[in-house]
């Protein structure tokens, strides 16, 4: 259980914040780069949840989605110690979960004959911002575990990579099941 009973604490007035192992880093360290940019995936998917109230199923998937980020940021703020005991981590399950997802969304679209520009609803529109810092906080992680001495899950990093496709095809089916996408036009303004 978390208990948050004071908010602001002053230990992070030196430019450093602790881990959940409670090693400091600098806040421009690269895991806090990776949790923080997850965190901001998640307030994005918050902001797309403001317009999908009438859509109790998408809803819930997006509502199970932000407990996943969660996961992630508690994931990569505790880094993988060998002899420590096992932390909260990303499984294979919330992966395969989420392909699922993806694929029951999937089935009613059709088929892409362009790429897609962002727009069109409010939700499609904001999901496509969520899925933009989506694939930058993806592109953050593996550059964290491609670090020496920075271990990252494999699952977390599957994870990331699913999410920016299921934020794609979800912003289609916000935009009546892709009927209202908006396609791209090459050289359409030349």
């Amino acid at each position: 259980m978390v208990v948050l009973n004071r908010i602001y604490t002053k230990t992070g007035d030196d430019g450093t914040t602790a881990l959940g192992s409670g090693e400091r880093r600098p806040k421009y360290d690269l895991r806090i780069e990776a949790y923080g940019t997850v965190d901001e995936t998640n307030a994005a998917i918050g902001v797309v949840r403001i317009y999908t109230h009438d859509l109790p199923e998408f809803d819930a998937m997006l509502g199970r989605i932000q407990n996943d980020l969660f996961d992630l940021g508690a994931d990569l703020a505790v880094p993988e110690r060998e002899g420590k005991a096992e932390r909260l981590r990303v499984v294979a399950s919330q992966v395969e979960r989420l392909e699922r997802d993806i694929d029951a969304l999937n089935d009613k679209l059709a088929p892409l004959t362009s790429f897609v520009l962002p727009g069109g609803t409010p939700a499609a529109a904001h999901l496509h911002v969520a899925r933009t810092i989506c694939r930058r906080a993806e592109r953050v992680i593996v550059e964290l575990a491609a670090k020496p001495n920075e271990q990252v899950g494999a699952a977390g990093i599957q994870y990331m990579n699913r999410l920016s496709d299921f934020l794609f095809v979800a912003s289609r089916a916000a935009n009546g099941n892709g009927a209202g996408d908006v396609l791209w036009v090459p050289g359409q303004n030349r």
